[in-house]
C-alpha cells in the first residue's frame, strides 16, 4: 500500500508539474497573440511629421539628474496656430518605430484622418546623472537611474518636472495651446502612475491620462492611489487604463501572495475608486502580462477616446473639415 501511495503521489507531482509548465507556456503566448493594425504602421500617402532631439534638459526639482526628450512635430503643425500636446514618459519605448507602441506612426494616421488634433507630443526619458547611461529597449533605467524615485513618488516632484521645467522650453519654440484640455500625458508600468500623479497634482495643466499596465502597487504607496481618490474632491481629469490578467500578480518570495502588489487588482481598484467618484473613465482587461505589447496594439484606440471631444465643424459646407487634413504650409 504504501508503495502504490508513494507512486499515487509521484503521479500528481508530475501532473501539477506539467500542469505549471503549460500554464507559464500559455502566459509566454499571451503578448504574442497581439499585432499592431494598420493604424499602428506607416500608411502610404499619409504625411510624417519630423522628430527633433534628443535635448537634454538639467533639472533642478532632482539636482544632479537630467532628462533627454524629443519632440514630434506632425506634418499638419502651423506655426500660426496653437495646438494640442501629448507627453510620454519611457520617451525611448513610446518613440521606438520597431517598438511595441509605434506612437509617431499613430499620431500620423489619426491627425491626417482628423481623428485627434494636431499635437506636438514629447517623448521624455527619466531623469538620469551625467555618468549613467540613457535608458534603451533592454534597461528602462529601473535601479540604473532615477526612474523610481521620480516616476512612484506619490508627491509633486515629478509634476513639477514637467511643467515648470519642460513646458517652458516647449512654449517657447512651439505654438502650444496653455489650456489644460488640449494637454495629454501617458506611459507604461512606473510610467503610467507617473503620467497618473502630473495630472492629479496639476489638473489645471493636464486633463487627459493613458495609462498602460500603470504600477498602481507599493513600490512607493501607490496602492493608496484608489483610496485618496475616493477621499479627495473630483478633478477634472479623464483617463484610459489598460491591463491584462497575467500581469504582476502579487507573488512575492517564497510564494506569499501579497495584493498590494498585484498589478491586475490595483488597476482595477483604480477604476473602481474612479468610476464610484464619477470620473470620465474607460478601461480594458486583456489576457495580457506586463508589457507595452497590449497597450501599444489599443494605442489608437486610447488616443481617439482621450480626445474624442477636439473640436470639429458641422458645417456642410466645409469642405476642408471632410477632407484629410493636409500638411501646413512651411
Amino acid at each position: 500500500m504504501k508503495r502504490v501511495a508513494i507512486i499515487t503521489f509521484s503521479v500528481a507531482l508530475v501532473y501539477h508539474a506539467i500542469l505549471q509548465a503549460t500554464a507559464w507556456a500559455q502566459t509566454e503566448q499571451h503578448d504574442s497573440f497581439f499585432k499592431l493594425g494598420p493604424d499602428s504602421l506607416r500608411q502610404e500617402n499619409v504625411p510624417h511629421g519630423e522628430i527633433n532631439g534628443p535635448h537634454v534638459l538639467p533639472s533642478q526639482v532632482f539636482p544632479g539628474t537630467l532628462h533627454t526628450y524629443w519632440v514630434y512635430v506632425p506634418a499638419q503643425y502651423d506655426a500660426s496656430k496653437s495646438c494640442s500636446l501629448m507627453i510620454f514618459q519611457d520617451g525611448h519605448a513610446f518613440m521606438n518605430e520597431n517598438g511595441s507602441a509605434r506612437t509617431m506612426n499613430v499620431i500620423d494616421n489619426l491627425v491626417h484622418r482628423r481623428e485627434i488634433p494636431v499635437m506636438i507630443t514629447v517623448f521624455i526619458n527619466p531623469g538620469r546623472r551625467p555618468d549613467q547611461e540613457e535608458p534603451n529597449a533592454k534597461q528602462w533605467g529601473d535601479g540604473t537611474t532615477n526612474r523610481g524615485e521620480e516616476y512612484n513618488s506619490l508627491d509633486d516632484r515629478y509634476a513639477r518636472v514637467i511643467i515648470d521645467e519642460l513646458m517652458p522650453t516647449l512654449y517657447a519654440k512651439y505654438n502650444i495651446s496653455k489650456e489644460a484640455k488640449d494637454h495629454g500625458i501617458g506611459g507604461c508600468s512606473s510610467g503610467a502612475i507617473a503620467a497618473f500623479t502630473v495630472a492629479w497634482e496639476r489638473p489645471d495643466q493636464f486633463s487627459k491620462v493613458l495609462s498602460t499596465v500603470g504600477s498602481f502597487t507599493n513600490i512607493r504607496g501607490g496602492h493608496r492611489y484608489p483610496d485618496i481618490i475616493r477621499d479627495s474632491p473630483k478633478k477634472p481629469i479623464r483617463v484610459f487604463f489598460q491591463d491584462g490578467r497575467n500581469d504582476n500578480r502579487g507573488q512575492r518570495r517564497g510564494g506569499t501572495y501579497d495584493p498590494e502588489w498585484d498589478w491586475f487588482q490595483q488597476n482595477v481598484r483604480m477604476v473602481e475608486a474612479m468610476s464610484a467618484r464619477g470620473y470620465d473613465v474607460n478601461y480594458t482587461w486583456s489576457i495580457g502580462k506586463h508589457s507595452l505589447t497590449h497597450g501599444g496594439v489599443i494605442l489608437p484606440e486610447m488616443m481617439r477616446w482621450l480626445w474624442r471631444d477636439h473640436p470639429v465643424s458641422t458645417d456642410v459646407n466645409n469642405a476642408d473639415e471632410r477632407a484629410f487634413h493636409k500638411p501646413s504650409n512651411k
